[in-house]
């Protein structure tokens, strides 16, 4: 998937997280892969158990990342306010935080929020849109960082700049890159060594120990810190509507409702891919695009997301 204008310990060959280790040739999972039928259960999961995957989101884009959810199979609820999301966090299986469009509110509220589903032991997703740039959404961030997310879902850029604020190690590659708004300057190659260190830092605070971080561009990268697993395809018609990035963070939580953090962004990342391939193809321009990519979203098969490209 092209990112949009909206706005990261090796197992045996028999678990569904297994990979060839960094740097074997990468080639496509086979079809028995374990990880394929993690990916399939999660969609029909979803689809079973209409989770709900609550949202702090930008209000800019607010509506596409609900349909987006629903679209998905799963159930939406949309809240600004810190005691709400923490109260329906408890029922919820999962949030998505997206510090996209600040309010003067928000430094407070998000810093209280990710604090609060930390002590509640509750997963969620962040995306750190336009990581970078200016003060309040800096410390935001920077607020994450001991109790940060399950998932980190962004562009390169994103991703560099979040490694950079939370002290990972990767000051040489974060002084490359510069705020761009909510546009990457970076590909996603460049950000793969940052995600690693992301990764690994959320599932140093996870108590299960795991952390995914996906790298939106035109070629997509999922890694938990040990193994990493690139997804191609998707549409450039992504990048001409606004909240495609953001509806994928939507997603990924619904996803992450049902299944690991690794699964669910892989899912979400797979289904937005095969969904905009399919959308492009009868789209007229942008506008035609975002309702078929939604119609795509409710029709692309369980089956047809878990046999997608998945490069490893």
């Amino acid at each position: 998937m092209t990112p949009s204008a909206s706005s990261s310990n090796p197992s045996s060959n028999h678990s569904p997280n297994a990979s060839p280790a960094r740097g074997a040739a990468a080639g496509d999972l086979p079809p028995d892969h374990p990880l394929r039928a993690a990916v399939r259960k999660a969609v029909d999961d979803v689809r079973a158990a209409t989770p709900l995957a609550q949202s702090f989101t930008n209000f800019v884009t607010i509506n596409l990342v609900a349909n987006a959810q629903l679209a998905a199979g799963g159930t939406a609820a949309m809240s600004f306010l810190p005691d709400d999301v923490l109260d329906t966090a408890a029922i919820a299986g999962a949030t998505y935080v997206n510090v996209g469009t600040l309010l003067p509110f928000y430094g407070d509220a998000l810093a209280d929020i990710a604090r609060g589903l930390h002590d509640l032991g509750r997963p969620w997703v962040l995306d750190p849109v336009a990581a970078g740039i200016g003060a309040t959404r800096t410390a935001i961030l920077e607020s994450f960082r001991d109790v940060p997310p399950n998932v980190v879902r962004g562009n390169a850029s994103e991703i560099i700049v979040l490694d950079r604020l939370w002290g990972l190690g990767g000051g040489e590659a974060g002084d490359r890159t510069r705020p761009a708004g909510v546009e990457s300057v970076d590909d996603v190659e460049s950000a793969a060594a940052a995600a690693r260190r992301v990764a690994r830092h959320l599932a140093s605070r996870s108590p299960d120990g795991r952390g995914t971080v996906a790298v939106s561009g035109a070629i997509d990268l999922v890694t938990d810190g040990e193994r990493d697993y690139r997804l191609p395809g998707g549409s450039a018609m992504m990048t001409k509507i606004t909240g495609a990035g953001c509806s994928l963070g939507g997603v990924t939580a619904t996803y992450l409702a049902v299944a690991d953090p690794l699964t669910a962004a892989l899912a979400a990342s797979l289904h937005f891919n095969r969904a905009a391939e399919t959308a492009a193809a009868s789209a007229q321009g942008p506008g035609s695009f975002q309702t078929a990519f939604l119609d795509a979203l409710w029709n692309t098969t369980a089956e047809r997301i878990a046999a997608s490209p998945i490069l490893a």
